[in-house]
């Protein structure tokens, strides 16, 4: 295997001036802007469409997709890119449907958005839901996963994990207090080093099949290869599982559940995650429209490639794996003798050529530092302008509130630092993706049902948000870890499975399935609660027909995305 070379210290260190020196000239370029907390927080309208399109997959593509879904591309396969490209339509529909609304309304912040629509108490829940949930999982997973990435690819240590923990978050911390402005156009540097450094890896990784199997020096050999190799690694769709099924396949099964995956779940944590979403939203927030719509439509675009990148390195680990060649860095988890999937990435990454080595490490890098700055971000946002302005200090004034915005982004980072220091939450036995995606969906479907009805229902009430947005939380509960043993493991609603959980069987419902029944529930008793208010809330949005109307060009758009999906989805159903 290669290791890091004089010319991969080189490489990186150019990528590092690069988006630090770029970074710091934007900064300087308008000072003023981080003295105003509009700019800071949402680079109000200075950032173009390109650039809120390569910000939007530079804050999204992170450790969790790089490792935790070439992990899931080891165990599953082609499947997992679901999340990607479905997300493709999601952001179709917000760019169409939500940017609208969000704009029109002025809204800023979705606290904001929940206390113009309902009433404070709903946007005090959620803004202590949010920053719990970006703080304890998102930000502290990002900073995980991506240290153990970078630490496997460098062959470091215990201690050497430590380091590049703190490391990462300097880094951040230095891109974060220049301001929304400086991370939006330090994006797009850093989505190219980002997809420029991936399709190399994932070009090596087809290249090293290929010549495993005596097929020569061919990426598209290798590809072909992998078809053959792995069958079952490139079916989008699983069969439910009978009697007889083998485990591994009732365990994608839970992860994915087929066609039930697309009845709800996936569309609840797509629409959630990319319309209801500070972290994301936020950057198309200070737009005009036509410049929101072009961006997130562009983001689209470049998430059908994503799967390439983050995926296809993982199915080739499975293959390699299985002919033997990849054994030592595949470490097997000791608990329960299973090969421990997220370090699919990095043994990959062992086969790199010196020089290609540093720049999928700059790549890594820069997605993992793009999404930490930006979650950072969003939570100081929140906070300052959602907590803080509203109920710590009302008179503080556009500097006092950047300033605490800085402090609460190192606060927040310092939290993360301390979390990850020993893995607390158990993120690496979990798996970094499913992690994510399972605890970010227990509030989803509340949250979604909550926006949803909010945005295009004028009869819904602040009491139903509050009712919704609790009911949804239980139920999550309730489906995902109480229904089996409460209800029984088959019922007209789901189907349970067994599956090994901290070296014990358990019976599991698909936690899509669970998110897709907690929203149709949490819905249901919204619209109930509803009906016993006003036929029009009187903090109901207006809507008009014009707020909705594309652009030829936006069309255009929207068509290329839904084509190339529907190919896709024929070729490897």
């Amino acid at each position: 295997m290669s290791k890091f070379a004089p010319i991969d210290t080189i490489i990186f260190v150019i990528y590092f001036f690069i988006v630090a020196g770029y970074g710091y000239y934007i900064y300087r370029k308008k000072k003023k802007a981080v003295s105003a907390t509009h700019d800071f927080f949402l680079a109000e309208g200075s950032l173009t469409w390109w650039a809120i399109g390569a910000s939007l997959i530079a804050s999204n593509i992170s450790a969790e997709q790089f490792i935790g879904m070439s992990g899931q591309g080891y165990s599953i396969g082609i499947a997992v890119a679901a999340y990607e490209w479905i997300a493709a339509i999601a952001l179709i529909i917000v760019a169409v449907w939500f940017i609208p609304v969000y704009l029109k309304n002025k809204i800023f912040t979705m606290p904001q958005f929940l206390k113009t629509r309902y009433n404070e108490t709903v946007a005090l829940i959620m803004s202590i839901f949010w920053l719990f949930l970006y703080v304890f999982v998102n930000l502290t997973s990002i900073l995980f996963l991506g240290a153990v990435a970078i630490n496997n690819l460098l062959g470091g240590t215990p201690d050497s994990f430590h380091l590049i923990l703190i490391a990462l978050s300097v880094f951040a911390v230095f891109i974060t207090l220049g301001g929304m402005k400086v991370i939006g156009f330090t994006d797009v540097i850093q989505v190219s080093v980002l997809i420029i450094g991936g399709l190399a890896t994932t070009y090596v990784a087809l290249t090293v099949v290929s010549k495993a199997f005596g097929l020569g020096d061919s990426a598209l050999a290798g590809f072909s290869q992998l078809l053959k190799s792995a069958p079952d690694h490139f079916h989008m769709i699983f069969a439910k599982p009978v009697a007889g099924t083998p485990q591994h396949q009732v365990d994608n099964y839970l992860t994915i559940p087929g066609l039930l995956s697309y009845v709800a779940g996936i569309w609840i944590i797509n629409l959630n995650y990319w319309g209801c979403n500070q972290y994301i939203t936020q950057r198309a927030l200070g737009a005009d429209l036509p410049t929101a719509r072009k961006g997130i439509l562009f983001a689209g675009f470049l998430k059908l490639l994503m799967p390439v990148i983050v995926m296809l390195p993982g199915i080739a680990a499975y293959v390699l794996h299985q002919k033997g060649m990849i054994q030592a860095e595949m470490l097997v988890n000791g608990k329960h003798g299973e090969v421990v999937s997220d370090n699919a990435y990095s043994a990959i990454l062992g086969y790199l050529p010196n020089g290609l080595i540093g720049l999928s490490l700059a790549a890594l890098t820069a997605a993992i530092v793009a999404s930490l700055a930006g979650k950072a971000n969003s939570i100081s946002t929140i906070f300052t302008l959602d907590v803080y302005k509203k109920y710590i200090k009302k008179e503080a004034d556009e500097k006092n509130m950047v300033i605490v915005g800085r402090i609460t982004i190192l606060a927040a980072l310092i939290v993360s630092i301390m979390l990850t220091w020993q893995d607390a939450l158990g993120i690496g036995g979990a798996g970094g993706f499913t992690f994510i995606q399972k605890y970010t969906g227990f509030i989803s479907p509340g949250v979604f049902a909550m926006f949803l009805l909010g945005m295009f229902w004028k009869r819904t009430t602040g009491a139903a948000a509050v009712v919704g947005v609790i009911t949804g939380f239980a139920l999550s509960i309730v489906f995902n870890e109480l229904a089996p043993a409460w209800f029984g493991h088959e019922t007209f609603l789901y189907t349970a499975y067994q599956t090994m959980e901290n070296g014990k069987l358990v019976w599991e419902i698909p936690f899509h399935v669970c998110m897709g029944l907690a929203f149709f529930f949490t819905m249901a008793i919204m619209i109930l609660v509803s009906l016993g208010g006003p036929k029009i809330n009187p903090k109901a949005f207006e809507l008009d027909k014009s707020m909705f109307k594309i652009s030829p060009g936006v069309l255009a758009m929207i068509v290329i995305t839904l084509m190339i999906i529907s190919m896709l989805y024929i070729r490897f159903w």
